[in-house]
């Protein structure tokens, strides 16, 4: 009983409301002489504010294709209404009622760029007015603003949408539209995308004069500013880009001999090739501009399609023979000497410095202009040139004269003389046999000579053809990494920002 009796004391003490048919009474004596085409104003000549502001709930979509923004909006509209005043004491102390909008006048606030296919997409929803005249309308709605998105720094974008509101019909004489919140937008509901980062939704008032009317034009302009999520797009496509890409960088390490290393280059190439296909579905599907990470996986693209001509290049080089091919005077300066020495590299048993190319050079120069020394094939060459004049008579100074005491022509004969005890007839037919024997084994010393200089000739070309494929192997290896790093990195800070979210 004690909790009964306590609840109706306070009853008593609270003030009493006499509801039921008081609104009726009211809505009847305001709706009666109603009319929904009068501007609710004491006069004429002045405007009627109206309050405008928005509530963002939720960005649905970014469309790039069709250049479209889709959101969850709420609108909100507050007037003073003329002709909705009482005294609520004279009607039970109702302070408020909800009205059906279109028993009212209500301002026709559109937004002008939509693109929804009922151009107005708010649900009418009931005016709440209060006993002073003021109303207030709060329409949600799905939004189709059409939006102008630049892909150009894809997927590292900002994107800046306009949401413009005004009256269709009335100009800023008759209807002036005030921003409720200097802030712009009200985003304390705002529910969180999973591809876009919502910046800040700013607001502004503008008063435009057309072309045609006189009369200015009132509206307010939200822009929505978004950044796009990166977290996803790096991690699936740039990373594994840049994985399959280093991949081709390590054909150049491998040795032309393992017969692997164009293999290795064409199916890096088809790999990449599949893979751009799967990632060309996510880039959006649009012509105006290309996107950055387009721009750097074509370059990826193209930068594996050189690694394989190279690889070929290199093949090409290394199993040169020097019967087919001659090193011309360039590629030996340059693949032999100074890029080598760029690049710190030597051969065995050959230290390549700036000092050891230009004593090279110079030594070449030497041997080009003069060659003062012979060797020994030199003057087999010459002793050959004196046996094809026929034999000398063995007291010839033909025979001897032009040959010192320790030639091995003079040292043979000797010899023969000592041992021969013969008349001069027949020391002269031995003489002729020896020196067909000798004319023999000279020309059986030359051609094997010739041959041994010719086959080291052939090793040093082959070996030189070699370390020019190692060399260009090198550069390759060094200029596709820098490459691919200043790519890499050129991407990410070329870009206006980097945020991950």
């Amino acid at each position: 009983m004690a909790p009964l009796l306590v609840a109706l004391a306070l009853m008593t003490l609270l003030p009493v409301s006499e509801q039921g048919p008081h609104e009726k009474r009211l809505l009847n004596a305001l709706l009666a002489s109603y009319n929904t085409l009068e501007r609710p104003v004491a006069n004429e000549s002045e405007p009627l504010e109206v309050k405008f502001g928005l509530t963002l709930q939720q960005i649905i979509d970014v469309d790039e294709k069709n250049q479209l923004l889709i959101t969850n909006i709420w609108l909100s509209l507050e007037w003073n209404d003329y002709n909705l005043r009482w005294n609520d004491s004279e009607y039970g102390g109702v302070k408020d009622l909800r009205i059906t909008p279109n028993k009212l006048w209500k301002p026709d606030v559109l937004m002008y760029n939509s693109a929804d296919e009922g151009f107005d997409g708010t649900y009418q929803t009931n005016v709440v007015v209060r006993n002073n005249g003021s109303c207030l309308y709060v329409p949600p709605g799905i939004f189709k603003s059409t939006c102008k998105i630049d892909i150009t720094w894809f997927p590292f974008d900002d994107q800046h949408c306009d949401m413009k509101f005004g009256s269709w019909t009335y100009d800023g004489n008759q209807l002036d539209l005030v921003l409720k919140d200097e802030n712009g937008g009200d985003l304390s509901d705002f529910i969180t995308n999973g591809e876009w980062y919502l910046i800040g939704m700013p607001g502004k008032k503008n008063t435009i004069t057309y072309a045609c009317c006189p009369e200015p034009y009132v509206d307010v302009t939200f822009t929505i500013m978004i950044r796009r999520r990166t977290l996803y797009y790096f991690f699936n496509l740039i990373v594994p880009c840049v994985l399959i890409s280093s991949m081709a960088l390590l054909g150049f390490t491998l040795p032309p001999d393992s017969g692997e290393k164009l293999t290795l280059g064409v199916t890096i190439l088809l790999s990449l090739t599949v893979f751009l296909n799967l990632v060309a579905e996510t880039l959006p599907q649009v012509s105006d501009a290309i996107p950055l990470l387009g721009t750097y996986f074509n370059w990826i693209m193209f930068m594996v399609a050189s690694s394989v001509v190279l690889t070929v290049v290199v093949i090409n080089y290394h199993h040169r023979s020097a019967d087919m091919y001659e090193m011309p005077k360039w590629i030996k300066s340059v693949l032999l000497q100074w890029l080598p020495w760029i690049l710190r590299m030597s051969r065995p048993g050959k230290k390549i410095t700036r000092k050891t190319i230009m004593l090279s050079n110079r030594m070449r120069e030497l041997e080009l202009k003069e060659r003062s020394s012979k060797s020994l094939l030199a003057n087999v060459l010459d002793i050959d040139d004196d046996f094809r004049h026929g034999p000398p008579a063995p007291n010839s100074t033909a025979s001897t004269g032009n040959l010192g005491p320790g030639s091995p022509r003079c040292s043979i004969f000797r010899t023969d003389f000592r041992r021969s005890f013969v008349r001069p007839s027949t020391m002269e037919d031995v003489g002729v046999g020896h020196h067909r024997e000798l004319h023999l084994i000279l020309r059986e010393l030359q051609f094997i000579t010739a041959r041994m200089k010719k086959a080291d000739e052939e090793a040093e070309v082959i070996s030189d053809w070699k370390f020019a494929a190692m060399v260009v192997d090198r550069f390759c290896l060094f200029v596709f990494s820098l490459f691919t790093i200043i790519a890499t990195v050129a991407v990410l800070l070329s870009a206006p920002h980097i945020i991950v979210q």
